[in-house]
Parts: structure tokens; C-alpha cells; sequence
């Protein structure tokens, strides 16, 4: 199972999407099922675009370029014709929710009903293609995770069936909001972000600022169609394992406080890891009127973030909470052990923290403190001797 990066700087698009997943090591052969169900055929050639070696996908139908069709598909059309093709229930599951999130973000642009929307673009052959393809590279490739630094939309203004808009698109933008990765003007005056890429994005993918540590498999760059003087028109796509880490859904929850006593702010830690908190920081800050006070932090998984809410308010009175919702973080797999150390004669046990990647191998180990200064204390030795001591042994038990 492998986690995809989509390294969006020129945008995306369906077609880039399709060839850059081919790049990474996808198996073309599984997009003959949509050919032979849809009466299309994905042209696949190898090009260089600025130096970089690149696929380029066309859908075309008996030899001719069917890109920019319209249609007048309404959703539960296009869900007929996708669940007619000899694909398997995942792949159709996946290719019905990226239709999904395209018709809510038409219906929600034109101020309509989902079910009165007719899919104009979206709904053409060459654009079923593009997702339906997609989804079927993805289930070949045993993606697990899609991650997705910020992308680039573009400048200026594009032709659309109702009349010329900036960019980007209406319907871009409604899926950006919905979107956990986040989107950035430019670098060229061109649209590099179209709606199909847009809603596969947004279905499949994790936001991130920035690509986090990867052992890097293969990347494969997807080619659009329009020339841009001096830039690579290329969607970048990294293949790899994050070994170390894994994602755990959280909530920050924020306030100010400048009113209240040190001895309050010093107990927050205990009583609101009580109440579910992973963990608690507490920031010097100044506050309006030049008064000094203190930025509290929280986090929390989001099943718990209205108790510890509740709590951190009633601790410290505080009129108002800020909660960030719907972010995540990258923690390593954890576990505590033991390790029994031999001291003048006597044998102590002492409790370690061991971080390992997803496929079990570790990568670093903790002596617990409290354990540590206890026996430090009993031998009169100092903490760190004792801390070095175990975490020697336990790295020749677990990180040989």
C-alpha cells in the first residue's frame, strides 16, 4: 500500500491526473474495461516538456479528440453509465462520489437542485473517462493515503458554457472550501485548475503545507495540453511509504487568557488531559491594553473537543474558545515496554516509550524520566547516566 504526493504547482486536471498516475507505475491495460464500455480509447504518449520526461493522455473516439464535448447528462445519468462499465463496486463507489461533489458544487454555483443540474462539461465522455480512469489507476496502484500540498489555480479569466469568469472557476472554488488542501494564485495567467481535477483532489486527498518525510518509490509527471513559454505544463505525482508516520485526526482548540493566576494555569495540563486532551502548551503573549497574559493550546480528537472545551472555560473562565476543526497531524506508532538494567547488584525495571514506522520497524526510543530519576535517586547516580544505560540496552533489543 503505498501514499500518493500530488505536487500541484501547475494545477491539475483529469487528464494530468491520469497521466502521471500511468507514470508512477499504473498499468494502462485496466483502463480497457472504460474503453470498450464507453466507446473511447486513452492516447498515451511519452513526450519531454522542459527537460522532463513526461506522459501526455488524450481521449479520443475513432481517432478524434472528444475533449470539450458538452453534454446534458444530469447526475443520475452519468451514475447509469458509470455503474454499467465493468468495473468493481470500489472503483464505481469512488468515481459516484467525485460526481457527487461536482454536481453539489454546480448546484450550489447556479443556485439549483442537485437533481436539476445538468453536467454540462463534467458530464461528457471525455470527462467520465478522466474519473472513472482515475479511480481504476488508484485501486491498481493500492493507494492508501493521497497527500496534497497547496495548488496552484491560475490567473485570469476562463470561457465556460454561461459566459467568460475569472479564475478559478466558480465550481473550483466551492470544492476548494470543501477541501482540506488549499489552493494559491498564479504562477501563469491560464486556468491550471479545472473542476474534474479539482473534485478528484478533494475526494481522495489529505492537505498538507508541505510534502512530510517520505521514502520515495517512483514519480511519474502528467503533461497538459497547453504549451506554456518556459514553464514545465506538468503535474508532479511522488510515490512512496511515510514509514514513520501516521495521521491522527485532531482538533486545536485556542484562547487567551490574562486574568488568570499562575497556580490555575499551571494545573491546566493535569485536568484537561483528564478530560481527553492529547496535550496542553501554554504561550507568554501580550494582550490588548499592553496587559501580559498567555495563548492556550489544545489538542484534541474531535470526539472529545466539546468536554475539554467545556472544561478549559470553566478552569479559566475564559468568554471564548477558538477550534480549528478538521486538521491532523503525523504521529509515529507508539508502545511502552520494559527494560531490566542491572545496578550494583540489584535489578531495576524501568518503562520505555518505542516509536516505529507503519511497517513496524523502530526508529527511536525514550527512557521514561520519572522511572529513570527514581532509581537515579535510590543509586545516587545522575538521571542521564541512567536514561543512557537503558536506552543503549533496549536500542540492542529493538533497533538491531
Amino acid at each position: 500500500m503505498v501514499t500518493l504526493v500530488f505536487d500541484g504547482k501547475m494545477g491539475a486536471s483529469g487528464d494530468m491526473i491520469i497521466a502521471a498516475l500511468l507514470g508512477v507505475g499504473a498499468n494502462a491495460e485496466v483502463l480497457i474495461p472504460i474503453e470498450e464500455g464507453l466507446g473511447v480509447k486513452y492516447d498515451i504518449e511519452e513526450l519531454v516538456e522542459q527537460g522532463i520526461a513526461a506522459k501526455q493522455v488524450q481521449v479520443t473516439r475513432e481517432g478524434k479528440i472528444i475533449e470539450g464535448e458538452r453534454s446534458s447528462k444530469k447526475l443520475k445519468d452519468i451514475i447509469k453509465v458509470v455503474r454499467s462499465l465493468s468495473i468493481s463496486e470500489k472503483v464505481a463507489s469512488d468515481a459516484v462520489g467525485i460526481f457527487h461533489l461536482l454536481g453539489e458544487a454546480e448546484a450550489e454555483v447556479h443556485g439549483k437542485k442537485l437533481e436539476e443540474i445538468h453536467l454540462h462539461e463534467v458530464g461528457a465522455d471525455d470527462a467520465i473517462a478522466d474519473i472513472v480512469g482515475t479511480c481504476v489507476l488508484m485501486e491498481d496502484l493500492g493507494v492508501k493515503s493521497v497527500i496534497v500540498p497547496p495548488v496552484s489555480v491560475g490567473e485570469g479569466t476562463v470561457k465556460m458554457q454561461h459566459g467568460e469568469y475569472p479564475i478559478p472557476a466558480p465550481a473550483v472554488l466551492v470544492l476548494a472550501k470543501n477541501a482540506t488542501w488549499s489552493i494559491r494564485g498564479g504562477p501563469v495567467e491560464r486556468e491550471l485548475l479545472t473542476p474534474t481535477g479539482a473534485a478528484i483532489l478533494v475526494y481522495f486527498g489529505e492537505g498538507v503545507e508541505r510534502i512530510p518525510p517520505l521514502e520515495v518509490m517512483r514519480t511519474g509527471y502528467g503533461m497538459g495540453h497547453h504549451k506554456i513559454e518556459g514553464v514545465a505544463n506538468i503535474l508532479r505525482v511522488i510515490s512512496g511509504e511515510m514509514k514513520n508516520l501516521e495521521k491522527d485526526e485532531i482538533v486545536l482548540l485556542e484562547t487567551n487568557i490574562d486574568d488568570v493566576s499562575p497556580e490555575v494555569i499551571g494545573n491546566l495540563y493535569e485536568v484537561l488531559v483528564e478530560e481527553g486532551a492529547r496535550d496542553v502548551t501554554v504561550i507568554p503573549a501580550m494582550m490588548k491594553k499592553s496587559r501580559p497574559g498567555h495563548i492556550v493550546k489544545v489538542v484534541v480528537k474531535p470526539e472529545n473537543a466539546d468536554r475539554v472545551a467545556q472544561r478549559l472555560a470553566e478552569e479559566t473562565g475564559t468568554l471564548g474558545i477558538r477550534e480549528s476543526p478538521g486538521t491532523h497531524r503525523w504521529i509515529a506508532s507508539r508502545k511502552m515496554e520494559q527494560i531490566s538494567v542491572e545496578i550494583e547488584d540489584k535489578t531495576y525495571a524501568i518503562a520505555i516509550k518505542i516509536a516505529s514506522g507503519k511497517e513496524g520497524k523502530v526508529y527511536n526510543i525514550s527512557a521514561e524520566y520519572e522511572d529513570a530519576a527514581k532509581v537515579a535517586r535510590e543509586v545516587n547516580w545522575p538521571v542521564r547516566r541512567i536514561i543512557g544505560l537503558v536506552e543503549e540496552k533496549a536500542r540492542e533489543k529493538w533497533m538491531q
